[in-house]
């Protein structure tokens, strides 16, 4: 979809804010993505954070990465309002549950994707509170929007209670984007917290070979030690759409047709890993030696 950045504003430091107008967008629940087509091979991902029934305008809050792969600077240096950019239909790879109360857990630019959960959570008359932490007042996004409000707890500096949190707030739903330590303090505190990923999890797998079968392709691949299926895909003049490359954009998710997968991602739950049927190619492999994917 080509749409027009309207608006452009900083929200904090080193976070700006854009919305993306076209007439008639896709609808969208809580917890979806949008991908920006910034430039050749340089596809990202950020968590929609406005309003999930407006069908004219897309809002999207990038912070700009030093240390990052050039997605967030593109957007923090060359994009601005009355520029055109292609982006993808909406994607939820954390989706909001249905649940007769939440605990919603931001760190950060995490807050982006737990907006839209709280306005939901409001419409269905659910309680909720939010825990929201940062490095600095004015590093964090959205903080006069959420600030005012009784239910949330705002952590300037140090670290979120969580198990404090977690305690106070038997039966909750619980859901939580941020930085990857804040992540795995929540889930040690609460097993079954849903989360979002930044970055993946480290994971200490060795790698071995395996055969592809492609079925819509009509190819098979050898994918060798320390090659990605999705390597190995192109390798063999097959288009795979891709982005994060580390399994934590759901991006490169592909049906599993036969075989075991052997899941490496950041994303996927417990229970779509027991079920196998879909994978994440740029990083997930074979647990024996042949898969048949839908490619």
């Amino acid at each position: 979809m080509l749409c027009e950045i309207s608006s452009r504003r900083t929200v904090a430091d080193d976070v700006v804010e854009l919305e993306l107008s076209s007439p008639d967008l896709p609808t969208w629940t809580p917890g979806a993505h949008v991908e920006l087509h910034l430039a050749p091979g340089l596809v990202r991902q950020y968590s929609l954070c406005g309003r999930s029934r407006d069908d004219s305008v897309y809002r999207i809050a990038v912070l700009r990465e030093p240390a990052g792969r050039g997605g967030s600077a593109f957007v923090h240096d060359h994009l601005g309002v009355g520029d055109r950019i292609e982006i993808s239909e909406p994607r939820n790879h954390f989706p909001l549950a249905p649940a007769a109360r939440y605990l919603f857990v931001a760190g950060g630019i995490g807050i982006t994707p737990i907006l839209p959960m709280i306005a939901a959570a409001d419409a269905a008359g659910a309680p909720w509170r939010l825990l929201y932490g940062g490095r600095s007042r004015a590093s964090m996004a959205y903080l006069e929007r959420v600030e005012p409000d009784p239910r949330v707890t705002v952590q300037a500096g140090g670290l979120l209670d969580l198990r404090a949190a977690v305690a106070d707030a038997p039966g909750a739903a619980i859901y939580g984007c941020g930085p990857a330590p804040m992540l795995d303090a929540l889930l040690a505190a609460c097993p079954t917290a849903h989360v979002e990923r930044f970055t993946p999890v480290e994971l200490d797998l060795p790698q071995r070979p395996f055969e592809a079968v492609l079925a819509r392709s009509g190819v098979t691949v050898q994918v060798p030690a320390g090659a990605s299926l999705l390597a190995a895909a192109e390798a063999a003049g097959i288009d795979v759409l891709q982005s994060c490359l580390a399994g934590t954009c759901g991006t490169c998710e592909t049906a599993v047709l036969d075989g075991e997968p052997e899941h490496r991602d950041s994303l996927l739950d417990a229970v779509d890993r027991e079920a196998g049927e879909v994978m994440m190619i740029c990083v997930s492999r074979a647990r024996g030696a042949r898969l048949v994917v839908d490619l």
